[in-house]
């Protein structure tokens, strides 16, 4: 599914270069769960913003789903983006001025989905993350733990084939991060929806199936998960 050839990630710095990312090579199969570790400043965000098509490398070649991405107009990466790729962030990233119903609406009014599909998907995923009573609510007014919720919600509305989440649980309380974890667990075993996470925490790690580490921009190791919590 994702296809990363001797990909790196630089900045211009004076006369020469700051390398954030070097010479990563990374296989992703359809229906992984992949955790992305590394101290800071090792590049884990940078990967995963290039995996999500917010980034593009500065060298070697990511495919995705076979298809070049540095060769794809900009219409068709933002096509793809709007319909395979979920992104769910630390911070949340909803729309303060959206109620909770708008925001996961939102993605479906980009893809162009008609009002009756628009309102029973929304309708859906209010029922099967217990927030219908939130609908109506806006950010400002749910916990930290809702809130992201919502944003996972916002994440699934499209049918992504992928979701990539960046620290998700980073402003969570400790049961509110379990739960979002085994969230992101459900929608991959049940659900069969690929997922690749950017995380501190090695208990977070340890829902996916294998851990990818970064250290200062280079690829240390994987390792393939054979327990599970």
């Amino acid at each position: 599914m994702i296809q990363l050839r001797n990909v790196a990630k630089y900045y211009p710095a004076g006369f020469g270069r700051t390398y954030v990312l070097r010479n990563i090579n990374l296989d992703i199969a359809p229906g992984e769960f992949v955790s992305i570790m590394g101290p800071s400043g090792s590049g884990k965000s940078t990967l995963l913003h290039i995996l999500g098509l917010l980034e593009e490398p500065s060298e070697g070649e990511y495919l995705f789903e076979e298809q070049p991405v540095q060769k794809l107009s900009e219409k068709r990466r933002t096509e793809l983006h709007r319909t395979q790729i979920g992104f769910v962030f630390q911070a949340y990233h909803l729309i303060d001025e959206l109620t909770v119903y708008e925001n996961i609406e939102t993605p479906l009014l980009y893809k162009g989905v008609g009002g009756s599909e628009r309102k029973s998907r929304v309708a859906e995923l209010l029922d099967r993350f217990n927030i219908v009573a939130k609908k109506d609510l806006f950010p400002a007014q749910l916990s930290g733990g809702q809130q992201q919720l919502v944003g996972i919600a916002r994440a699934l509305a499209a049918q992504p084939s992928v979701i990539f989440a960046d620290e998700p649980t980073g402003n969570l309380h400790s049961d509110q991060a379990r739960d979002i974890m085994e969230l992101f667990r459900e929608l991959n075993q049940k659900d069969g929806v690929t997922i690749v996470q950017v995380t501190h925490s090695e208990t977070n790690a340890e829902y996916g199936s294998r851990i990818v580490r970064l250290k200062d921009g280079w690829l240390e190791n994987s390792g393939q998960l054979t327990t599970t919590l």
